[in-house]
């Protein structure tokens, strides 16, 4: 049971990155998926689609927007879009939401018109992934004795005769990493616009030194972040390039570390392959001087 799917109404234009979600080979296809659907946006003035968000706001009781992210701006391998499902919790009526969803369609949304600075977010993602580990390493019980017959990193024993099965508070062998995680509570430090020198910048009032947000040679394992960022504080679940879902906090944060301000005083550039003695290429150049 539970809430049933009523309608889905698309947009008119949809980007090859979205519409990639919808084959399993995209170089073999003939790429024609809602070619005859936007065909209901100009026969008859769109009467079709109005009828539709009508229908929508006289029989549903919650309204979900589909929004996908924009995988051509990271350059990364991968150019399928993630497409996520996100309730409209705003509005007083229904009629509301609906129009509210239907006046978002073919526009980016913005990280600053979502978060601010100061906030405390939840990240949400999947942990990286180790593998089959054994007890020892997956739930950090204590090796057996050097002489143990048939192995030491075990656990010596996994329960009494009676009740005769296993019990789920045992250590077992199985899979370690590579699991949906829930971060609550991480603060929001910065909020980086692309092309605003200064919010992509590192300079702070007590660091005037001007740089970028990039350390020297980029991240690793990704590279030079040339759009919007969001710096939080702490680290973030799942290895390098892989999608996070940021979201609201779910409860009203009165503690002081969430009403605190922060004022960041350095932001280290340094290389983050090696030894990292420099700021900028800059400061490098003059102290080593002229190279052969």
């Amino acid at each position: 049971t539970g809430l049933r799917a009523y309608n889905t109404v698309w947009a008119e234009h949809l980007n090859d990155e979205v519409k990639r979600v919808f084959y399993k080979n995209w170089f073999k296809s003939k790429k024609k998926c809602f070619t005859r659907y936007v065909k209901q946006y100009s026969e008859n003035g769109g009467e079709a689609i109005k009828k539709q968000l009508e229908d929508m706001k006289k029989n549903c009781c919650a309204i979900r927007i589909l929004a996908h992210t924009q995988m051509r701006k990271l350059h990364l391998r991968q150019k399928k879009a993630h497409l996520k499902e996100i309730q409209v919790n705003g509005g007083k009526t229904i009629a509301d939401k609906v129009d509210f969803a239907y006046n978002l369609f073919e526009k980016p949304v913005e990280i600053d018109s979502i978060f601010s600075k100061d906030e405390m977010i939840d990240a949400i993602g999947v942990s990286k992934g180790h593998g089959t580990e054994g007890v020892v390493t997956r739930w950090g019980v204590s090796r057996l004795p050097r002489k143990t017959h048939r192995g030491l990193r075990k656990v010596a024993c996994i329960g009494a005769w009676h009740p005769a099965r296993v019990s789920s508070t045992v250590a077992r062998v199985g899979q370690h990493g590579y699991h949906h995680r829930t971060e609550a509570n991480k603060k929001v430090y910065r909020i980086g616009k692309a092309g605003n020198e200064d919010s992509h910048g590192a300079m702070t009032d007590f660091d005037p030194t001007k740089k970028g947000i990039n350390p020297m040679g980029g991240f690793p394992h990704y590279g030079v972040i040339r759009e919007d960022y969001i710096m939080l504080k702490g680290c973030v679940v799942g290895t390098k390039k892989r999608p996070i879902t940021l979201r609201k906090s779910l409860f009203k944060q009165t503690s002081r570390n969430a009403q605190e301000e922060i004022k960041l005083k350095f932001i280290d550039t340094s290389s983050k392959f090696g030894m990292g003695r420099f700021q900028t290429s800059e400061e490098k150049a003059k102290f080593l001087g002229r190279l052969k």
